[in-house]
């Protein structure tokens, strides 16, 4: 039985860090799994400004704390606040999830577990296709590494500023395509993902509707916003097959969970309460 078990000691302490923070559902997936396993805990929401954040990474230190989850925008900053990042994490650039060893503080991300297992479960030949990958951002970087592991044959990294795409490519020392448009990969791709930050709000689309029609009747679009987008309606409408971010939510909770706790994560239960919170915002 791990130290965080329920007893009569005072619940111990976790939660997610970021700015904003309200609109995080991780509280409502990761406290129902902790109930479920009678671990005395509590996992809260922790809006923490940029000024804040020392004080708050320091306080994840005490005895009563567990760890964080990390969201923007402060993944890439927090590295710089722990004892100790992990290899996974120092390539991807970023911190998603904070683990308390007794005072000392281990950086990991989970991000790219979370994305290649969600991918593998919807698409278990991912690894004979080739990937479009729209965006070089925070959250590109995951995705590569993510395709990379899932062993993904061929992957295009499609970004208008040219320089940033090649610069990722280069950083993560992963044989990458660069382009500045979809159109000449698109026929060939067999996944298409949407890593930008266009596509949250609706009428917004990361590329040209039209773009869609260059794609196998097999393709899999995937968007990283955890529901539905107009990429994926479009995409549903011409009859391919879609995945939001849900699943990688979901799966890099769990490993977190598991990161946290010592324990194993309590899947059904995480996906149901995920499911649950997301429904009044689809």
């Amino acid at each position: 039985m791990s130290e965080a078990s329920s007893g009569s000691a005072a619940p111990k302490r976790l939660g997610v860090i970021g700015d904003p923070v309200a609109h995080s559902i991780s509280p409502a997936m990761q406290q129902p799994a902790l109930d479920a396993l009678g671990i005395n805990a509590r996992y809260e929401r922790w809006h923490t400004t940029a000024g804040e954040l020392p004080a708050r990474i320091a306080s994840l230190r005490g005895n009563d704390m567990l760890g964080a989850n990390v969201t923007v925008p402060h993944k890439q900053w927090v590295m710089s606040l722990v004892d100790e990042v992990s290899p996974l994490a120092q390539s991807a650039g970023a911190v998603n999830t904070i683990v308390n060893q007794g005072g000392r503080l281990l950086g990991d991300n989970t991000d790219v577990y979370g994305f290649s297992t969600s991918l593998l479960e919807i698409c278990p030949d991912a690894a004979s296709r080739a990937a479009v990958l729209l965006g070089a951002g925070g959250a590109a970087r995951a995705v590569v590494l993510a395709l990379r592991e899932a062993g993904v044959r061929e992957i295009t990294i499609v970004n208008r500023n040219l320089a940033r795409a090649e610069m990722l490519r280069d950083d993560l020392g992963v044989d990458l395509v660069v382009a500045d448009s979809p159109d000449a990969a698109l026929p060939a791709a067999g996944i298409l993902i949407n890593a930008t930050s266009l596509g949250w709000h609706a009428g917004e689309m990361p590329l040209a509707v039209s773009l869609l029609d260059l794609l196998g009747s097999d393709a899999l679009v995937v968007d990283l916003t955890y529901r539905d987008t107009d990429l994926l309606d479009a995409a549903r409408d011409r009859g391919l097959a879609t995945l939001d971010g849900l699943g990688m939510l979901v799966h890099q909770g769990a490993r977190a969970f598991e990161r946290f706790t010592g324990q194993p994560a309590p899947l059904d239960v995480m996906w149901s309460a995920a499911l649950a919170a997301r429904a009044p915002r689809s």
